[in-house]
């Protein structure tokens, strides 16, 4: 990991620890919180820690990447209940400014007895984010967005398609089976608008807006790539509160 990884994993440790060096990470001028539960500003995210019972908070962070002046993290973070929690920092030098996510409680194994968490968590191909990044982007906008499975093997690799959603079994027959599942329970699943997409190496990270099951929600959808297809496939989607449950006026994207 380089220094900037490290920082953010220590940071997010300092959920648990109350590390003050830690979580001199944050910019004391400037840090704008997307988190819609958490205060904005430095003292909003801090307030929170300092608020947490002395050995209540666990965090685990099982991966970690850099895209230019953003760090992505995937961890299991528990405060009294264990969820899947995707976290985004924006750097301006060496301080954070800026702060994403999007948590999931943690369920039983999926129908390939898969969580949402496990799995592998080596970057290679460094040399291929960028074009890594326009396929997650290309299958998210074209498939996922449109609702229409029949182009799905132009992006996902049709002899790999490893899935770590709680209710989608491994291969892309998986796919079309939850799809067709949802739509016969009425069941809406779309993705309106994509916000940002951020990667390094084989992994590739898509920020979506859209709606499932009649709430509005984020879609953070990850992505691990092998020769130009999509062969992993992580997630979580969390329902955005009503406008008066917002602890800033940021907005979640």
């Amino acid at each position: 990991m380089n220094i900037r990884e490290v920082k953010v994993v220590d940071l997010l440790k300092a959920i648990e620890t109350k590390d003050a060096d830690a979580m001199s990470l944050i910019d004391d001028k400037v840090y704008i919180q997307h988190n819609l539960y958490v205060p904005d500003g430095p003292a909003g995210f801090r307030g929170v820690v300092a608020s947490l019972p002395d050995g209540l908070a666990k965090v685990s962070t099982k991966r970690v990447f850099q895209d230019g002046d953003y760090v992505v993290a995937h961890s299991e973070i528990d405060i009294g209940g264990a969820k899947a929690v995707f976290d985004i920092f924006r750097f301006e030098g060496d301080y954070v400014v800026e702060h994403w996510d999007n948590a999931q409680p943690l369920v039983p194994a999926n129908p390939s007895g898969r969580s949402l968490l496990d799995g592998p968590v080596e970057i290679v191909d460094i040399d291929c984010t960028v074009a890594n990044k326009l396929v997650a982007r290309a299958f998210v906008e074209n498939i996922l967005m449109v609702g229409d499975l029949s182009r799905a093997e132009e992006f996902v690799s049709a002899q790999t398609y490893i899935q770590h959603h709680p209710m989608v079994r491994d291969g892309l027959d998986g796919l079309a089976e939850a799809f067709g599942q949802w739509a016969e329970e009425g069941v809406e699943v779309a993705y309106s608008k994509v916000h940002m997409v951020l990667g390094k190496g084989n992994f590739a990270l898509v920020v979506s807006g859209g709606h499932f099951n009649g709430n509005d929600v984020a879609f953070y959808d990850m992505f691990r790539l092998a020769e130009g297809k999509i062969v992993e496939h992580w997630d979580v989607v969390e329902e955005i509160p009503a406008r008066d449950a917002w602890q800033n006026s940021n907005g979640k994207f």
